[in-house]
């Protein structure tokens, strides 16, 4: 089955409220508070659920109980009066919640924005092959990223509010790593994170026509090596029409990186683009994920860039 594009919901205007969740690992408060006031000062209502800033009792590295991260996200959802979701930060959790969540409100109660990114891959994937609905692979409101980086928070307003303004993505840092120019729907986030959902319920089966978006963090490139290996033995790189990366982080010389990627991407015969400025990085530009797209790998040494055929945002 080739990938079809996913329902966009409706962009942003100012008053809308935007709610926080925690769905993954404890957000530090002074971060979130400084988060909150940016979404403020573009005309944003921003309400926290109830255990945003919770850590669970035993296990610190979770932003509370999976039951309640997955009550918090499900609520927020189904508020008729709540219009996007962001998520405060990533860290470990999602896998533990994702399947506490009740899909079927969810579905019920319409599409909204979406963002996030890190281990929220697992929310995009679930939004996606459960909903039918687009989202944003984007900065979230609680990390150091969206609040320090300039460049990282115009790519992000200027996609919920002018989505027509933001079609093609890529910072200068964007290079050919294989050259050529393919048209498909973009999907993917952090690339452990697709990894570990091979086998689970309701993972994804078929990425035919599909544009891979990838990137991780603090991953060794024998680490990478693995992950992308487990990938392509899986058969859940077949058919897929190219790739974009993002950044690898706190993954070693960038040189090593370099090397895994164009060995294991390379023999697919397909478009593969490097550092095109998302993920981890000290930028972080909000990538669609659902939508068509076209990814242009030149091989004469132009800028290489991934271009969405709609805005983002209907």
């Amino acid at each position: 089955m080739t990938l079809a594009p996913l329902t966009r919901p409706a962009r942003l205007r100012p008053g809308a409220r935007i709610a926080v969740v925690s769905p993954s690992g404890p957000v530090p408060a002074d971060r979130l508070d400084a988060g909150l006031d940016v979404l403020r000062g573009w005309g944003l209502e921003p309400v926290e659920a109830p255990h945003a800033r919770e850590i669970h009792p035993e296990l610190d590295y979770l932003a509370g109980t999976d039951e309640a991260r997955a009550r918090d996200l499900q609520e927020a959802w189904c508020d008729p009066a709540v219009d996007a979701v962001i998520c405060a930060r990533g860290g470990y959790g999602v896998h533990r919640m994702v399947d506490l969540v009740d899909w079927a409100a969810m579905r019920a109660a319409g599409p909204k924005v979406f963002i996030g990114y890190s281990d929220i891959t697992v929310l995009h994937e679930a939004f996606a092959l459960r909903m039918g609905l687009a989202t944003l692979h984007g900065p979230m409101a609680g990390t150091e990223t969206f609040l320090k980086d300039p460049d990282t928070q115009e790519s992000l307003r200027a996609t919920l509010f002018e989505p027509e303004s933001v079609r093609t993505l890529g910072l200068p840092t964007a290079r050919v790593l294989v050259p050529g120019r393919a048209r498909g729907i973009t999907y993917g986030g952090c690339v452990s994170l697709l990894a570990a959902d091979i086998g689970t319920p309701h993972a994804r089966t078929s990425a035919r026509g599909g544009l891979l978006v990838i990137e991780d963090t603090t991953e060794d490139p024998y680490n990478i090596d693995r992950i992308l290996t487990q990938l392509l033995r899986a058969g859940a790189l077949d058919g897929i029409a190219g790739v974009a990366c993002g950044s690898w982080a706190g993954c070693g010389p960038y040189e090593e990186v370099r090397a895994v990627l164009a060995d294991r991407l390379g023999p697919l015969g397909v478009p593969v683009v490097e550092e095109l400025g998302f993920g981890h990085g000290p930028t972080a530009l909000t990538i669609p994920l659902g939508v068509p797209a076209v990814l242009d790998a030149p091989a004469g040494g132009g800028p290489a860039t991934l271009t969405v055929e709609v805005p983002a945002l209907s």
